[in-house]
């Protein structure tokens, strides 16, 4: 596949295998090695570690499923692994999770554990990343969290990237990338493209070989 995303461009990503947009959007994130092809966001690799490590700001990731991970610490914990807990705050207050934070993560089911986890990334986001990359982010979520976390999202001066068949978010899209191919979904990167134009510093592109 070759595809070129530019600063500020919302896309919604389909296909079959959810596995394979899995791939695609970790391979992003930097998250998998790109073995055939190039990645680049805002024109940089992540050949070097200091390249990586702008990766890791410039991209903020959220899985499909973020788990629930040191169950018996406070949910307040999530947002505070935010780049920016203060904003992380404000967005799970948004979402209807503010109030939660006291909590201990275990007593949470999986959606409220999901928010706060979106509104980790929002967080992120206001502290300069630029590019967000959320895998399935509506599954598993109520139609007024939908709508919330829309609302969210258009407000965001953000390069966005998204695995989705939720109507709520293909129509704040303005790009739709349906990928039929299969990619690899485990270990190794799916072979993307990226030729950059100069200037940007959120923009994607990719280009398989």
């Amino acid at each position: 596949m070759s595809l070129d995303v530019p600063a500020g461009e919302r896309v919604a990503l389909s296909g079959t295998a959810a596995g394979t947009l899995t791939a695609l959007l970790r391979a992003v994130a930097g998250l998998h090695p790109v073995t055939g092809g190039v990645i680049t966001v805002g024109g940089r690799d992540t050949r070097t570690p200091a390249e990586r490590a702008w990766r890791s700001r410039a991209c903020a990731w959220l899985p499909s499923d973020p788990g629930v991970t040191g169950r018996t610490v406070p949910a307040a914990t999530v947002l505070a692994r935010s780049a920016h807990p203060a904003a992380a705050a404000q967005a799970a207050e948004r979402l209807g999770v503010g109030r939660l934070v006291a909590r201990p993560l275990r007593s949470l089911t999986r959606r409220q554990v999901k928010l706060l986890h979106l509104a980790r990334v929002i967080g992120c986001v206001a502290l300069g990343a630029g590019v967000l990359l959320a895998d399935d982010p509506t599954a598993g979520l109520t139609a007024a969290d939908r709508e919330a976390l829309a609302d969210l999202l258009a407000g965001l001066p953000v390069t966005l990237m998204v695995s989705t068949d939720d109507p709520v978010l293909t129509v704040l899209c303005g790009l739709r990338v349906d990928i039929a191919m299969p990619l690899p979904a485990q270990g190794t990167a799916p072979p993307v493209p990226c030729a950059e134009p100069p200037g940007t510093t959120n923009s994607l592109s990719f280009q398989s070989s």
